[in-house]
């Protein structure tokens, strides 16, 4: 039986959570813990799609960083969804690779939850239409990542304006 799309959100915003939490606990830079939660966001919630439309419309932004990054612009990553039986997995994804047949094929940041076989870093491609959400660091701060915006209402204040202070505008 296929699971709702709340479900499928909510596991899109643990994965989330987990791989800001991964990015921001990298390097030599003070840690900023994130509760590892699950926050259930419908698939008709204006501010989420929003979020998604307003990603893919500055997916140049990522791929000009990406392709000549600045010397402060590090760890790129791209949030992919991947379509399952019954569910969709939202994803992020590290070391992007572009292919010659146009595709991606990059690693899984997190452990994929409805991906049986899948591993963290287990490499994986997918396509252009698949992108759901960017982001890289800058100076040690997140640029990109707009899918993690509409998710800062529903975590603890102290670790919502802790992703806020480690956040800026592309």
């Amino acid at each position: 039986m296929p699971l709702p799309q709340p479900v499928k959100w909510a596991i899109s915003a643990v994965i989330t959570a987990v791989a800001v939490f991964g990015i921001l606990t990298l390097g030599p830079r003070p840690t900023v813990e994130v509760a590892d939660r699950v926050i259930s966001v419908a698939d008709t919630d204006a501010e989420m799609n929003a979020a998604i439309a307003r990603a893919r419309a500055t997916l140049p932004v990522f791929w000009a960083s990406y392709e000549a990054p600045k010397r402060m612009e590090t760890d790129h990553a791209l949030k992919v969804r991947f379509r399952t039986v019954g569910n969709d997995e939202h994803i992020w994804m590290s070391d992007v690779k572009k292919l010659p047949n146009g595709d991606y094929a990059a690693r899984f940041g997190d452990e994929p939850r409805n991906l049986p076989g899948k591993r963290f870093g287990d490499l994986a491609e997918f396509r252009d239409i698949d992108i759901s959400d960017w982001m890289f660091m800058r100076n040690g701060k997140i640029v990109g990542g707009g899918t993690i915006k509409p998710l800062l209402k529903s975590m603890p204040k102290s670790d919502a304006d802790a992703l806020r202070a480690r956040m800026e505008q592309p």
